[in-house]
């Protein structure tokens, strides 16, 4: 090369470095970065960030996060969403400018999480290009429509006597081990087929407990519509907090999309603990036993989320099953009164009950459903009056046991009772199809069962159950189309039901004196 071509090839670099310093535009970003002055259980005390918002997430350096709860003057109350073990003081603190979120879509179905959106299935990371804020505004009530569609649970007595709709907030309450989880994974085990999301959040369960749970979907072939949230019972007091409002936020992505979703939450005791703790621990002001004035707007801000969208935005739904855990029956206590007045009707569980056997064992005379009979097949008006007579027995039943004469209207209502009762025994994992359980409940109504013997109600609800078959299509249509049975239908059932149950029918003993 000559001396001329370097010139020109010099000439040429240095015209470049001249334009591209000409367009070169400097600007400058603050960072606010504070410092963490204290650690304690499930927060932590930073200072340094003027600026920082409510609920705004924080970052600290060793790459966890927590959300900014009290903007004091001097200082920052922060929820730490990890184990305290891992932050220390003298941390450095940074701001997001963004709230906690969560990422949603369709490769959630199928998976188990924790309340970030991390995996915990050991599946591989989870593919999302869409993020939701986990605390949102409810849907205004312009945007709602009622609720008509019934959501089947499986279960004789809920889905006869305690109707769910779609779009419903439905309270499971009783005291430990009555059996609240059964009947929320029988709901969802129920949704098979039925085009239904099922989101079960699981808030500071035993990790055994929340391993059954997750055995049974995946036996019975539910994993393939549903994701699990769990929040340990070891996990830190704001993973717990943020569990609900994270699966909430899940939901509301399918129900955005005109999809019919079922969520759990397992339970909103642990929920109010885990906020107590935080509460006190960032010295907030103390309520009634030691919960702080907000509480109840944490879980109606939650519930209030739960709703039935109106045809304009697709129609979709979520239907909330929020478990509460009382201490001896007392369902008048805090907390459970705050989520009873919040939901439209509750499921309470009887420890006496289930002591007797009587599982699912659902207090029929202190559960409701505020919806009631417009979430429900029309074929089931035809045994509506089950839930009064049931009513009746038991108040007849309390009666009697005072070893008063009864006259013979007493006794047979007394005797058809026992027999409701018997009838809405159900095993756990067994659910019944809404034809199946109208077979029954139809022949229990018309007094079919009455000259049965109690012993061998359960062997003639299973010949009825193993001849469903013998029901004509057409009827079985009307009941799954919620069609109103018609009264040659109806005789139809019953003379099929009549048939199959005369071997278990008493029959009178002969007179041995007749000549």
């Amino acid at each position: 090369m000559t001396k001329l071509e370097n010139k020109s090839t010099l000439t040429k670099s240095l015209s470049q470095i001249d334009q591209a310093i000409e367009n070169f535009s400097f600007s400058m970003k603050i960072r606010e970065i504070g410092l963490v002055t204290s650690v304690a259980t499930g927060i932590a005390k930073v200072s340094g960030l003027p600026n920082v918002g409510f609920e705004e997430l924080l970052q600290f350096q060793n790459g966890l996060f927590g959300i900014a709860y009290n903007l004091d003057e001097d200082e920052v109350g922060v929820i730490l969403l990890g184990k305290d073990s891992l932050f220390k003081a003298g941390d450095e603190v940074q701001r997001t400018g963004r709230v906690m979120d969560i990422p949603v879509g369709n490769a959630f179905i199928g998976r188990v999480i924790d309340p970030l959106g991390q995996p915990l299935d050991g599946k591989g990371r989870i593919q999302s290009d869409k993020r939701l804020p986990i605390e949102r505004s409810a849907p205004a009530i312009m945007d709602r429509s009622e609720v008509s569609v019934p959501l089947q649970t499986g279960i004789k007595v809920i889905d006869a006597l305690i109707p769910i709709g779609r779009g419903q907030r439905e309270l499971i309450v009783g005291d430990r081990q009555t059996g609240k989880t059964a009947i929320a994974i029988d709901a969802i085990l129920n949704q098979f087929d039925k085009n239904v999301v099922c989101i079960y959040c699981a808030i500071g369960q035993r990790t055994s407990a929340v391993a059954k749970v997750i055995a049974n979907l995946e036996a019975k072939g539910a994993m393939k519509y549903t994701i699990v949230v769990v929040a340990e019972g070891n996990d830190s007091p704001g993973v717990e907090y943020i569990a609900p409002y994270a699966a909430m936020s899940i939901a509301e992505y399918f129900m955005e999309e005109g999809k019919d979703v079922l969520i759990v939450f397992d339970d909103l005791i642990q929920h109010a603990r885990a906020y107590r703790e935080l509460s006190l621990l960032l010295r907030r002001p103390p309520g009634r036993e030691a919960f702080p004035g907000d509480i109840f707007y944490i879980h109606s801000r939650l519930l209030e989320r739960a709703t039935h969208l109106s045809d304009e935005l697709k129609g979709g739904s979520i239907t909330a099953l929020p478990i509460i855990e009382t201490e001896e029956q007392n369902i008048s206590a805090y907390i459970p009164t705050n989520l009873i007045s919040i939901t439209d009707g509750q499921i309470y569980l009887s420890p006496k009950l289930f002591e007797l056997g009587v599982l699912p064992a659902v207090d029929v005379g202190k559960s409701v459903s505020r919806v009631g009979d417009k979430a429900q097949l029309a074929a089931y008006q035809t045994i509506s009056k089950l839930k009064l007579e049931y009513a009746q027995f038991e108040e007849l039943e309390s009666f009697a046991r005072f070893g008063t004469r009864l006259d013979e209207n007493t006794r047979k209502t007394i005797e058809h009772g026992k027999r409701i009762r018997e009838c809405l025994k159900q095993e756990e994992l067994q659910q019944l199809t809404a034809s199946e359980q109208i077979f029954i409940l139809l022949s229990l109504k018309e007094g079919l069962f009455d000259t049965i013997t109690i012993e061998k109600i359960k062997d003639a609800e299973n010949i009825l159950l193993t001849n469903i078959s013998t029901i004509p299509d057409e009827i079985k249509n009307s009941i799954t189309s919620n069609k109103k049975l018609k009264d040659d239908e109806i005789k139809t059932i019953l003379k099929i039901a009549a048939d199959l149950l005369v071997p278990f029918q008493d029959k009178p003993e002969k007179d041995q004196n007749k000549t």
